[in-house]
């Protein structure tokens, strides 16, 4: 297994862990529409909001804040993706985008939260 991969599924199973440990049921994990994807959609008990949580794993951030690869199309893609996920269950919550920047190795790691880091990008009707 080529080893970025292999650092992405222990970032991903690290922070479904922190999610379900912090009170989270995990719905789903690498959901799929198309080529949109959600890393992990997740669910707060009685809580009638959805999260969708960007995972982005680094062995080490020296010299890159693994944050700026959460860019405009990035988020785009994700508001898209959480979209067709609530059409697809026809779900009616809200939906709170997340961000979990695993850092390290399974030998010692970071881990950052960042709950509600952005706001999905609003369109006007004209």
């Amino acid at each position: 297994m080529d080893n970025t991969i292999a650092i992405g599924k222990f970032g991903e199973k690290e922070a479904c862990n922190f999610l379900i440990s912090h009170g989270y049921t995990v719905r789903e994990t690498n959901w799929r529409l198309g080529h949109l994807e959600i890393d992990i959609v997740a669910q707060e008990p009685g809580a009638n909001c959805l999260h969708v949580v960007e995972v982005k794993t680094r062995a080490s951030d020296e010299d890159f804040d693994p944050m700026e690869s959460i860019t405009r199309a990035k988020i785009r893609r994700l508001v898209n993706a959480a979209n067709g996920y609530i059409t697809h269950y026809q779900l009616a919550m809200s939906v709170q985008f997340d961000v979990m920047i695993i850092v390290g190795t399974s030998e010692r790691y970071d881990i950052r939260f960042y709950p509600d880091a952005f706001e999905p990008p609003l369109t006007t009707c004209r």
